[in-house]
Parts: structure tokens; C-alpha cells; sequence
């Protein structure tokens, strides 16, 4: 367990939280979570990123006090997550929401609206705006029933902001929109929080982390594999730097190959070549030197694709090292 220190800048801490489920009767007891720490900062979009099955919707369900964790400890706005007064300030989406499809759009809202506790007289011009911003202002009046899939994730969103929460959880809020959907749900995102609300999404669509989110956390088979920031996962260098050069002499670059361990592609006039970091410098001198001409300087740099694939193969490793240790105690 990492040691930290909890600031009332933290919307969102998490510390050494573990869950187990027992799959059936007289089954034995799996863990799902394994001793999960992270935190989100008050007033930014955070990505709680995996694949399926690695622990996302059951730490969502924590968080939520739907369930309860064997260990550890979370806390909400300075609230335990035990309390239940702080969760007026709170929206949920959850990823498979239940809907009453015999009621219309501004009847459902009306319904969550009243349960929430929004003032009576509030509530038309809050419903109508919130139509308006999740693009449902045309289909306030049918009933959920006829709403498509999409629809009906939009008028899920409008239910989890009707009482204007501090914090918003959103549990795959892009799944089943179209492009269009996605891009207006996406820029609803951003309003809110420069509105200064906290978004904690769970998602596994990696372009709109990186679109949206401040930080992001991945997590694999119940243990959190990564935490920071776009810069964090940009600045990690993955492979050197390729660079590009024309005009290079062979017996030059022969030599250079052999100091420097380059990876050399193409011959002739224009060559590419990939060298470490660190020798960047001395190939420049080289080639320069050699009378060859520097056509680009290229560095990788991770995506954040690069950095969700290296957890997700660190983490089926260590599971399989685990597994095969437990193999063998037997």
C-alpha cells in the first residue's frame, strides 16, 4: 500500500480498497480487487481505464456504497463512503441503467428530479435545459420505450446531472452513441466541468480519455497499473529517436553503427536510422561531421494506447507467474 497524504483538494480517495465475490455456492471466494489506491483531484475529468472484466463497474459500485469492500477505505468530498448525506452532491450513471419505459422523457426527469430533491419550481427550466444539452429537446415527449439505445443513454446523463452534483460518476457514458453522439455528449463533458464539476469516468475508449481527461488511472485484473497524467504517458520514450539522413557515406556510417548500436533502414542517398536517446548527440556530430545532411529528428513518444497495452501485458504476466507459483505451493 502506498503511503499518502489526503488533502481536501482530493474530490475522490481511494486507499488499499480489496473485493472478493464468491462466483456460486460453495465456491470458492475470487478477488477482485486487490488493494486499489488512486485519487482525483477536485475539478478535473479523471479516466478510470481497463478491460473488461478488470475491476472498473465493481470500484464504481464501491464508490457508490451499492456494495462493500472486504478492506480499505474511500472517500467522497470528505465523506466516507459509508455516510449518506454527502450524496445530494453526487450524479451516477451506471453502465446498464434501468429505465421506467412507460414514462416519457419529462415525466422520467421529473420523477428523479423529485426523488433528488430539486425545489418544485426548478424543475421545468432544469428538465428543459438539460434536454436541450444531452440533444434530446425533440424527444422530451415520447415515451423511453421508443428511445434507441442512444437515446436512451443521453436521457440516463440528464438523470445523473438533475440535481446539479459536485461530482459526476459515469460508467461507459459513451456506449451505444454514434459519432455524433459521442461528440455531444464529449462537449457536455467540458461544459460541465468548466462549470467546475468533477467528471470520474469509467471507459475503456482510449481517444476520448485522451480528449478529455485531465488523468487517468488503468487498471488490470484488480490492481492499478498506471496513474498520471497526458504528460506523464507522452514523456514516456518508447524506442529512441529515428532520424533521418541523406547524403551519408557507407564506411561513415558503418562506423557509427558500431558505436552507437544504430538501427539502420533503407541505402543509398536517404537513410533512417534509430538510435537511443542518449546518443542522439553523437550520431548528430557523426553524420554532420561525415558531410551527410540531417533530414528530421523524430522522438517517440508514447500514446496512451502504448502505455494501456504495456499494463495490460504487464498484468496478464504477473498473473500468470502468480498462477503458476500457486501451481506449484500445491
Amino acid at each position: 500500500m502506498r503511503e499518502r497524504t489526503e488533502t481536501s483538494e482530493d474530490a475522490v480517495s481511494v486507499e488499499g480498497l480489496v473485493k472478493d465475490f464468491r462466483p456460486g455456492f460453495g465456491l470458492v471466494r475470487k478477488r477482485v480487487l486487490h488493494g486499489i489506491s488512486f485519487d482525483v483531484k477536485r475539478g478535473e475529468i479523471f479516466g478510470f481505464v481497463g478491460p473488461n472484466g478488470a475491476g472498473k463497474t465493481t470500484t464504481l459500485k464501491l464508490l457508490m456504497g451499492l456494495i462493500h469492500p472486504q478492506e480499505g477505505s474511500a472517500r467522497i468530498l470528505d465523506h466516507d463512503i459509508r455516510e449518506s448525506e454527502f450524496r445530494r452532491h453526487v450524479g451516477f450513471l451506471p453502465e446498464n441503467p434501468y429505465f421506467y419505459d412507460y414514462l416519457t422523457g419529462v415525466e422520467f426527469l421529473e420523477f428523479y428530479a423529485r426523488v433528488s430533491g430539486v425545489p418544485r419550481g426548478e424543475r421545468p427550466a432544469r428538465i428543459e435545459q438539460l434536454l436541450a444539452d444531452v440533444g434530446l429537446s425533440h424527444a422530451g415527449g415520447e415515451r423511453l420505450r421508443n428511445y434507441s439505445k442512444g437515446m436512451l443513454q443521453r436521457i440516463g446523463i440528464a438523470q445523473a446531472l438533475i440535481h446539479d452534483p459536485t461530482v459526476v460518476f459515469l460508467d461507459e457514458p459513451m456506449s451505444g452513441l454514434d459519432p455524433i453522439g459521442r461528440k455531444e455528449i464529449r462537449d457536455l463533458i467540458l461544459r460541465l466541468n468548466e462549470g467546475g464539476k468533477t467528471i470520474f469516468m469509467n471507459t475503456h475508449i482510449l481517444s476520448d480519455v485522451e480528449m478529455l481527461c485531465h488523468r487517468v488511472a488503468i487498471i488490470v485484473k484488480g490492481q492499478i497499473r498506471f496513474e498520471g497524467g497526458p504528460e506523464d504517458f507522452l514523456s514516456a520514450g518508447h524506442g529512441g529517436v529515428d532520424v533521418v539522413l541523406s547524403q551519408m557515406p557507407p564506411q561513415a556510417l558503418l562506423d557509427l553503427e558500431e558505436q552507437l548500436e544504430l538501427e539502420v533502414r533503407g541505402q543509398g542517398e536517404r537513410i533512417e536510422a534509430n538510435v537511443a536517446e542518449k546518443s542522439l548527440p553523437d550520431l548528430l556530430r557523426g553524420a554532420l561531421a561525415a558531410g551527410a545532411e540531417v533530414v528530421s529528428v523524430t522522438p517517440h513518444r508514447a500514446s496512451l494506447e502504448t502505455v494501456f497495452l504495456d499494463a495490460v501485458e504487464q498484468g496478464n504476466q504477473d498473473d500468470g507467474s502468480a498462477n503458476r507459483a500457486e501451481g506449484g505451493a500445491r
